[in-house]
């Protein structure tokens, strides 16, 4: 595994994190959590399942792949609902997530 993918991928799972954070918080504040609820939640499991998968990474953990490929499919469904609704906040997450879900796609192979 070459420390420059890994390095990249720690990245864009800490990135993909803050992307749906703040997607969440948006989410949230624009008055219409019911109707966001499904985008709120991929976004607090895609945040907290990139932070684990980073700190999987930077352990160099035995189940890094596994761990990668899961972390890929969370940020796939993650992205796939954000992509659904209009708000910058929401195609910016959708774009973090598919940025993430191709860099931890990258690990599986590395």
């Amino acid at each position: 595994m070459q420390t420059e993918t890994l390095q990249q991928c720690i990245r864009a799972c800490y990135g993909c994190a803050v992307a749906c954070d703040h997607c969440a918080a948006a989410c949230l504040s624009e008055g219409q959590a019911n109707a966001m609820a499904t985008c709120i939640r991929h976004n607090i499991d895609c945040a907290t399942f990139c932070r684990t998968a980073a700190a999987v990474m930077a352990r160099r953990g035995l189940l890094l792949g596994e761990i990668c490929a899961l972390c890929a499919g969370i940020c796939d469904l993650c992205a796939a609902e954000c992509a659904r609704h209009e708000a910058a906040h929401c195609q910016q997450c959708a774009q973090a997530c598919r940025s993430c879900a191709e860099a931890c796609r990258a690990m599986t192979v590395a």
